[in-house]
């Protein structure tokens, strides 16, 4: 058994940036290939596209389980390891296992009952049901290598080893854009599978992944030790588990229901809005993935310093956290506005749907540099076990605000006020979440209160 105790010694700088550059990279690259993936499925046709993006808000859902659980383990490891308790980080990561094979099971079941009542909701068309139904079958009932794959990828992400994590992670990803092209349009002498292909695709890069993270597990020494023996009803280490990972997953499960709803607003005006909604989620993973990807660095770090009673420690993580973040969403801010066309022609964009992208392209990106703090501080709260505050403040950026505000400004803007909707949740949540971090234990894990503000009670300006 290895030790990590590096991540109380190491300069923060230097030791977020180890962290979180490779998962950074890693998020890069898998939002790379859900682009690819559109940009084949957008070769088959219009419709072809449409049904992915139905099928979008089911698969989002059996990733924003497996990632939000996955979370709570990294959670539990994390402090448990900062706290010297290797029985309990090693009993967090066999249960996690556990746990994760009956989400498994539970998915299979929803895969079979709800994907074609739930598509129906949305289409009326025969061919793109058809297609919708295919594809989330796949993806649903054969989730086993997304689910499993994911928490072993937050089991090492809990020890800090990064580097493993993003090399693994990209080979899922690699195969499955080399295995598109093949499947979707019968390349090698394999059958032309149109939308199934793209489905069986990832499901065969799912599981190539987890069976990777099995070998590297048998063969490398880590820090931590998955055994039958620490399987037990440890009903605390349970709790911890799920009160980080539950909201974790709702909160990530709402982007599921957020495109649900918009859908059936956008659907009203066009189909073609639908489409754009599929495609700008496509792309909005290869700015908020890499955010995603400095988070998962930071989340370690954090749950580990604050288990040590590190509290400099925490609050340097996350000021530069922070700067991070607002670098790649002021990137993504200036790229969405300046050149969207060029963007929204990777999928074969024909003149309608090009001209309603730039659009929502222009009008979304508005709240990406807003959306820096709330990403930054739910992540925080997540690392720290404070499972509630991270789910108020997702709440608040994709749906509390977002879903009544589209409504509302889709009667005096049409598909517009949709768009316009994202960057006020993002500011809002922004606000509230400065609000909670300062309040979290007198504010003293707030990155911009110095100690004597804290022990005064005064606040800081952002």
């Amino acid at each position: 058994m290895v030790k990590n105790t590096f991540m109380k010694t190491k300069p923060i700088f230097p030791l977020l940036v180890s962290m979180a550059v490779p998962m950074m990279l890693s998020m890069l690259i898998q939002s790379l290939y859900n682009i690819v993936d559109s940009i084949y499925v957008s070769r088959l046709g219009t419709d072809a596209l449409t049904a992915v993006s139905l099928a979008y808000p089911l698969q989002n859902i059996t990733t924003s389980v497996s990632v939000g659980i996955g979370v709570g383990i990294t959670s539990s490891i994390s402090i448990h390891l900062g706290a010297q308790n290797q029985e309990k980080a090693n009993r967090a990561a066999t249960i996690g296992i556990a746990l994760t094979v009956l989400h498994c099971l539970l998915f299979i079941v929803a895969g079979i009952l709800v994907t074609r009542p739930f598509l129906k909701l949305f289409t009326d068309d025969p061919a793109i049901l058809s297609d919708a139904c295919d594809y989330t079958y796949i993806v649903l009932c054969l989730s086993f290598g997304c689910l499993l794959q994911v928490t072993m990828e937050k089991i090492f992400q809990g020890i800090g080893e990064m580097r493993l994590t993003m090399y693994l992670l990209a080979s899922g990803c690699i195969i499955n854009i080399i295995l598109d092209p093949i499947l979707i349009f019968g390349l090698l002498g394999f059958p032309a599978m149109g939308v199934k292909g793209a489905a069986i695709a990832t499901v065969i890069g799912q599981i190539c992944a987890f069976l990777l993270y099995v070998v590297v597990y048998r063969k490398k020494k880590l820090a931590i030790c998955i055994h039958p023996k620490y399987l037990c009803l440890d009903k605390r280490i349970i709790l911890q588990i799920y009160s980080v990972g539950i909201p974790s997953s709702i909160m990530m499960t709402l982007p599921s229901i957020l495109v649900s709803i918009l859908n059936r607003i956008l659907a009203s005006f066009s189909s073609v809005y639908v489409a754009v909604l599929g495609v700008y989620f496509k792309l909005q993973t290869f700015i908020y993935m890499p955010a995603n990807g400095l988070v998962q660095g930071l989340r370690p770090i954090l749950g580990y310093n604050y288990g040590a009673g590190e509290v400099k420690r925490v609050k340097s993580s996350i000021r530069y956290s922070l700067l991070m973040t607002a670098g790649l969403m002021l990137l993504g801010t200036l790229l969405s506005l300046l050149v969207p066309s060029q963007i929204l022609s990777m999928f074969d964009a024909d003149e309608e749907l090009m001209q309603a992208g730039v659009t929502a392209l222009r009008v979304i990106s508005l709240g990406f540099l807003v959306s820096t703090v709330g990403i930054v501080y739910s992540g925080t709260f997540e690392a720290l076990g404070k499972g509630r505050q991270s789910l108020t403040i997702s709440l608040l950026r994709q749906f509390l605000l977002t879903i009544p505000l589209g409504y509302l400004f889709s009667k005096i803007w049409g598909p517009v006020g949709v768009w316009a909707a994202f960057p006020v949740g993002e500011l809002t949540a922004s606000i509230v979440a400065v609000f909670l971090l300062n309040s979290f234990e007198g504010g003293k894990y707030s990155p911009f209160k110095t100690h004597e503000q804290v022990l005064t009670g005064k606040s800081s300006t952002v």
